[in-house]
């Protein structure tokens, strides 16, 4: 017999095997020895009450063995002779797209400008050991993208455009926890996702697919209209070579090379709003203690709190972004004269400290008023934004990161400001420990900051504060710039076919493209990218 239930129990109960079927057994009436397995088909935790506890659904097994896999299988043909589609860049966007083409019976040819995942830790050591950063290896170029060691987050709300589902279990078939399947957040972790990636370009190269590192894209071949192929150099080499077939393009948010190519080839992008601010990093414990209302913090069974907070400052969004528990903040730049911050966690999040970005929302229209130093949206101009320069939010960006190099000695040394310090403009003497390893120098960055932004912090700061007590406190440290949120241009596409408005046969993808903002939702705008790129060839 199997039989599930949704029940709410303790975390001593939710997160340990054996109390959880000696409750099963008490509170539905089963004897103990009769149950198999229970295996948790979702998990959520709710810490709303001063008493913590964990809603599941559970699937019981009595006297049954389970038959069924506890993730569903994607079949993966050969497709050595298949045609082909060139998927430009190996992130979630483009590794999905080019599993979604053999599951289909077709060939991708997948270029990528960085090294593939194992051999990226080399050159991202390199960056807190030199302050040295390699621009195409980096925590954004290369294989699995930002997200490889960028914490891997599998929370999304785009569930209209996709299945999540499908995208999750192709991450178990590959190596991934089967425990995403369940957690209301899921994460697999940055220790742990390279070799889930390592397994996806195995199952590619095993099904006929092809795989260039090192090798970046340098124009798209163009035949009235119609993209037929990529021109892309090794730079190991130097060696050139050209490429025939439909463009799957998903370099990722933060392949500004890309995006300039395209402006000056008059292929038709516009600039999109992003967000940006800081990475705000606590002790884990405090983060603990607020989240869980408790003076023990997690206590032995709940895992490192999570926090999500956004707040409306002046007709602007202030919110948190990839919260990181129990993880630690790393320098995510892609070229020289640049600080960016991020932050990631391994998959047991048992670090000390807890962070996530706090941004501000910044649309184009808003980039005159922060020239001006205001800190007021002038919501009058909106208009203005679709004449504008559609580099402009990526030339932004550029901007506030070499104000912030400049601010760190120009190194990747990252300006930072105690919380308190910065909401009440105040210079911070000193400084926490912290875990950004390329180390820290005490700025004030309500002085130097955009008062765009800077206003709008403090005054989201405040409001976080009075949610949560002990929040807004100086124990934790602001580190400067958290610009990557997403990118700064959308490429132009058909909302039917994916395609670019003009030149068919270009599919612009995920985030770099400005359709997708984690992931998961690159994933989902990769498949999707895939299925219609194979229409293509098939009409």
């Amino acid at each position: 017999m199997v039989q599930e239930y949704q029940i709410r129990v303790q975390p001593q109960t939710a997160y340990n095997e054996q109390n959880l079927v000696s409750y099963l057994s008490k509170e539905k009436g089963f004897d103990a020895r009769t149950i198999n397995r229970v295996r948790i088909l979702r998990r959520s935790i709710d810490a709303r009450q001063r008493q913590v506890m964990v809603n599941l659904k559970v699937r019981v097994y009595i006297n049954e063995v389970p038959q069924d896999d506890e993730y569903q299988r994607v079949e993966y043909p050969n497709v050595a002779d298949a045609p082909q589609v060139i998927v430009v860049g190996a992130g979630p966007g483009g590794l999905f797209a080019a599993l979604h083409l053999i599951e289909l019976g077709y060939r991708p040819v997948i270029v990528e400008r960085g090294k593939d995942v194992r051999e990226r830790k080399k050159d991202m050591a390199a960056i807190s050991r030199n302050q040295c950063i390699d621009p195409e290896s980096n925590y954004c170029f290369g294989e699995g993208g930002a997200g490889a060691y960028s914490d891997g987050k599998l929370y999304t709300r785009s569930k209209k455009r996709g299945s999540v589902e499908k995208i999750l279990n192709i991450f178990c078939q590959h190596g991934a926890s089967t425990s995403i399947l369940c957690d209301a957040h899921p994460h697999i972790g940055t220790d742990k996702l390279p070799r889930v990636i390592e397994n996806m370009r195995k199952q590619i190269l095993q099904s006929g697919g092809q795989v260039y590192f090192n090798t970046k894209m340098t124009e798209l071949l163009i035949e009235k209209e119609h993209v037929v192929g990529i021109r892309a150099v090794n730079h190991i080499d130097n060696r050139e070579m050209e490429l025939q077939g439909p463009v799957i393009l998903a370099t990722g948010h933060s392949a500004r090379d890309v995006y300039r190519y395209l402006n000056d080839q008059h292929i038709e992008i516009a600039a999109k709003g992003i967000a940006v601010g800081v990475r705000l990093e606590h002790p884990a414990k405090l983060i603990d203690q607020i989240q869980y209302h408790s003076r023990n913090g997690r206590g032995k069974y709940l895992p490192a709190a999570e926090y999500s907070f956004v707040t409306q400052v002046e007709g602007r969004g202030v919110y948190s972004f990839c919260m990181c528990p129990g993880g630690f903040i790393i320098p995510a730049a892609t070229g020289p004269e640049q600080i960016v911050v991020n932050g990631m966690s391994p998959s047991n999040r048992g670090t000390r400290w807890s962070n996530s970005g706090m941004v501000v929302e910044v649309h184009p229209e808003d980039l005159a008023e922060i020239e001006r130093g205001g800190t007021a949206a002038d919501n009058s101009h909106t208009d203005e934004a679709q004449g504008m320069d559609p580099l402009c939010m990526m030339h932004f960006q550029e901007r506030l990161e070499k104000d912030c190099w400049q601010q760190g000695n120009r190194k990747q040394t990252a300006p930072a400001q105690r919380m308190a310090d910065f909401v009440n403009g105040h210079l911070s003497y000193d400084l926490p420990d912290s875990s950004y390893a390329p180390g820290l120098v005490s700025s004030p960055l309500h002085f130097w900051m955009p008062p765009f932004i800077a206003h709008r912090l403090q005054e989201g700061f405040k409001a976080f504060g009075r949610q949560r007590h002990g929040f807004l406190t100086n124990e934790a440290t602001l580190i400067a710039t958290e610009t990557r949120t997403s990118s700064p241009v959308r490429i132009l596409r058909n909302d039917l076919t994916l395609q670019h408005i003009r030149l068919h046969g270009l599919f612009p993808c995920g985030e770099g493209a400005g359709y997708a903002g984690g992931i998961v939702s690159a994933a989902i705008d990769g498949e999707r990218c895939a299925d219609m790129a194979v229409q293509y060839l098939q009409q």
